[in-house]
């Protein structure tokens, strides 16, 4: 628990710092109002144009289109983001603009006509960029060099991003398709407001973090002027190569809010038993309902398995997930198949490949994010957090020209290039993992020890780890 007797930016609760659930709350917020607004997102914009809430009524390689470029700008903004946060602001006054900016950008898709739709669109583009990369990275500064809690901590902090991103689709998504899509818009702004009162509130936990460097310091200035180490530049190189392979992770994954979300909608029998009709977008939260369930279980299988010695470095990590989502698509080959014969595909081979997704994700997601906080220098820390989400959000276009391509080439073929293909990447990562290591000059060296300490982290939150992982 917290210890009351220390300053507040020292306490402790449940073995991590107390900062950490501040940022995870307002983690939990923003993305209650970004994926409440994703799971809208594609629908709303293919609804036929009415007076009882009507939709723009576009076609499916329109709106996947604009999908595939919002997604990509979301994220790709993060750039400009960390660099405002490495060179005026800082990231924590970084993450405060930004989520000004999401507040307002939310607040205005919740009004009814097509120019506030892109006005508030790209509000929302610069809030993401100014929060996105500097609250992640902030998150890492909570911990010590070569702390063992680290890795934990981005998994405590990833399920605050999948509670929000579980709880938006069902209330935004159920508001927007059955009431008014701009009510559900609405609800969005509301959570967005929650998460950024709650990092207003917690700042106090945070005065030790994010805070802008002072360059008039002379040590500080003698490190940020000095050139690159040639370790610091290996480090740079494998972290490019990372962000290549979170590319091609997003651009598969992603077709969950554009090609199968429409799936879902119009291909979809969403039938339960006769007694009523599921909105396609309540399929968005299955990913984050099975993120919660699952995140610590798949934590303690990787500290489980890193105890016995084996493999377990970040990129295996990330090769593993990127095999294991693909295989989920073979669940969609599947769907299509089912589709071509019968003329709707049953919901259990959506929720399938979102068990696979999930558990990829689980894989390779948190752990490249601990893994940028262990290689990147500290002087362009910010800078490489946002050129990490930049490659998410190269990925998520990517995500949407699949999506248009599939409207001619089918889905079957997509679903399987994407299982195929895909698996075959994850296989060649494993293959050079060697040298690829040899690039981290052993960033990830000395966590192989696993506390009691760690393993009580689990317990105390419910989640011993599983006996056969």
């Amino acid at each position: 628990m917290a210890t009351s007797n220390k300053p507040a930016h020292q306490r402790e609760l449940y073995g991590h710092p107390a900062g950490l659930y501040v940022l995870f709350f307002t983690e939990m917020w923003e993305r209650f109002s970004y994926y409440g607004m994703r799971a809208l997102f594609t629908l709303f914009l293919v609804a036929e144009t009415s007076k009882q809430n009507g939709g723009f009524g576009w076609s499916n390689e329109e709106a996947l289109a604009l999908y595939g470029w919002y997604t990509m700008l979301v994220y790709v903004s993060s750039i400009p983001g960390g660099w405002v946060a490495d060179r005026f602001l800082g990231q924590k006054k970084t993450v405060m603009v930004g989520g000004i900016l999401l507040c307002i950008g939310h607040a205005i898709l919740a009004l009814d006509s097509e120019t506030t739709f892109y006005v508030g669109c790209l509000f929302i583009i610069f809030g993401v960029g100014g929060l996105k990369p500097n609250i992640s990275s902030m998150v890492g500064g909570l911990y010590k060099p070569k702390d063992e809690r680290r890795d934990l901590g981005f998994y405590i902090y990833y399920m605050g991003i999948n509670i929000g991103g579980f709880l938006a689709p069902i209330i935004c998504g159920y508001v927007g398709e059955q009431i008014n899509w701009h009510y559900g818009f609405g609800l969005a702004a509301i959570g967005m407001i929650l998460g950024q009162v709650v990092y207003m509130w917690g700042q106090k936990y945070l005065v030790h973090v994010g805070n802008l460097i002072d360059r008039k310091d002379e040590k500080n200035r003698e490190m940020l002027n000095r050139p690159l180490s040639s370790v610091e530049k290996d480090r740079i190189k494998v972290l490019l190569i990372s962000f290549l392979l979170i590319i091609l992770f997003w651009a598969a994954f992603e077709q969950a809010g554009g090609l199968m979300n429409l799936y879902a909608k119009q291909k979809t029998d969403r039938d339960f038993f006769g007694l009523f009709v599921v909105p396609a977008s309540v399929f968005q939260s299955v990913n984050s309902f099975f993120i919660i369930t699952l995140a610590t279980v798949v934590g303690a299988f990787w500290l489980k398995w890193r105890k016995k010695g084996k493999e377990s470095s970040s990129l295996f990590k990330i090769a593993v997930g990127m095999i294991i989502m693909a295989l989920g698509f073979g669940f969609m080959s599947a769907a299509s198949m089912q589709y071509e014969s019968d003329g709707s595909s049953a919901m259990y081979w959506l929720i399938l490949a979102y068990l696979f997704h999930t558990i990829g994700e689980l894989c390779a997601s948190p752990p490249s994010l601990s893994f940028i906080t262990k290689l990147a220098p500290l002087k362009y820390a910010s800078i490489i957090m946002g050129l990490y989400w930049a490659a998410t959000g190269l990925g998520n276009k990517v995500a949407g020209l699949i999506g248009e391509v599939s409207q001619d080439w089918g889905e079957f073929e997509i679903f399987t290039g994407i299982l195929v293909i895909w698996s075959l990447i994850g296989v060649l990562v494993i293959v050079c993992l060697k040298p690829l290591k040899r690039l981290t000059h052993g960033a990830e060296d000395g966590e192989g020890k696993v506390s009691d300490e760690i393993q009580a982290d689990f317990k105390i939150e419910g989640h011993e780890p599983a006996k056969g992982a």
